[in-house]
């Protein structure tokens, strides 16, 4: 049994937990900006193939308290890199410095880099090479009020990046804050699932992957952990195989998107097509005003209109967040709806009281996500 800790954004530490528990890990303790957890290896490509909402697993192998960069190094250096490398592996180190005497993130990263690379010197005369875009052993550091955590990082690229949305500048939402969302609903996949302001898709396509059970990183090129001394090809496989045939074919009830620019719909339309459910999901070009839900059994409404983050958008967007207030308490008698915003003054616009407040944070914005009972 070894100890892992998935990173995820702050505020989603208890639904990372629930999922961690969903999968059978051990010794579960929400912390701060991720959760500790104890499994097996094969625990641990689960980790990696399902979670929905972290950013990435890691697997800690030293626990010093350093209050310099020379200090690090030495610690580092004592540790048998061995059992984790050889010299014909490439590695990067990714470091985040906080509140501590080490002040310099990079300078910290270099030191461990050297500590790992001059033990591989002295003892055989030769040494790994780095390669930050894809090592085959990516370490990770992370040093808080001079508490030094190394661990090796089974992700490799972030967890969030799921492969069916290009690289976009600024996301309203990434993936995982978005799966999240959709976790946080209760929506469960049985019954309509609609975004009347569905932007690049990211919402209904999340929806989608729950409702469908499949996993996020069923088609994702290659895991951090692939690269490690014990990687275990067959184990892999198997959780793999046995996942994709655990995916649904078709949607228990409909997912819908629209949303009035045409080009958001056309974004959307892709994304999900990339996403593999193309064919499953229907996107349309309509004003929120026009807003109607399908016929049949009440379902979950959730959305994220925008916040009005610059100067003079706030007093643009409120005739929006009305519209969406009318709409929903009007016409969706027996629903229940969910609005993530970061604007509380937009927010009382939508002229309902939330019956539930989450409070989460979009990047650096503090946001809630409000639930209304239309029942």
């Amino acid at each position: 049994m070894a100890r892992f800790f998935a990173t995820c954004a702050r505020g989603l530490e208890p639904i990372l937990a629930d999922e961690l528990r969903a999968l059978g890990a051990e010794e579960v303790v929400p912390g701060r900006g991720g959760t500790a957890f104890a499994g097996d290896t094969a625990l641990l490509y689960r980790a990696n193939l399902w979670l929905r909402t972290a950013v990435r697993v890691l697997q800690p192998i030293l626990e010093a308290d350093v209050t310099s960069p020379d200090e690090l190094y030495e610690a580092v250096k004592r540790l048998d890199w061995s059992q984790y490398l050889t010299p014909e592996h490439t590695l990067a180190v990714d470091s985040n410095v906080r509140d501590s005497h080490i002040t310099h993130s990079k300078y910290a990263a270099l030191r461990v880099k050297d500590a790992v690379c001059d033990q591989f010197v002295e003892r055989l005369g030769r040494r790994p090479s780095v390669d930050v875009d894809e090592p085959m052993v990516g370490l990770n550091l992370h040093v808080y009020r001079d508490h030094a955590v190394l661990s090796l990082d089974s992700s490799g690229e972030s967890l969030h990046k799921r492969g069916y949305r290009p690289v976009l500048t600024r996301a309203p939402l990434n993936e995982a804050l978005a799966a999240a969302i959709v976790l946080l609903t209760g929506w469960g996949g049985d019954v309509p699932f609609v975004d009347p302001m569905c932007g690049s898709g990211v919402l209904p396509i999340e929806a989608a992957w729950v409702a469908l059970r499949r996993p996020p990183g069923l088609t994702r090129r290659r895991f951090g952990f692939q690269g490690w001394m014990d990687y275990d090809v067959r184990l892999w496989t198997e959780l793999r195989d046995e996942a994709r045939k655990g995916v649904r074919k078709q949607l228990p009830a409909p997912i819908l998107g629209s949303d009035i620019r045409r080009d958001a719909v056309s974004f959307a339309t892709g994304n999900a097509r990339a996403a593999g459910i193309g064919h499953l999901l229907r996107f349309e070009v309509k004003d929120v005003g026009d807003f109607r839900p399908p016929e049949g059994p009440p379902g979950v409404i959730v959305c994220n209109p925008p916040y009005g983050e610059r100067i003079g958008e706030e007093k643009e967007l409120k005739p929006l967040y009305r519209s969406l207030g009318e709409v929903v308490y009007q016409r969706c008698a027996g629903w229940r709806a969910f609005v993530f915003t970061g604007n509380a003054r937009l927010a009382r616009e939508l002229g309902m009281k939330p019956a539930r407040k989450v409070p989460l944070m979009n990047g650096k914005i503090p946001c809630e996500l409000l639930e209304f009972d239309l029942g």
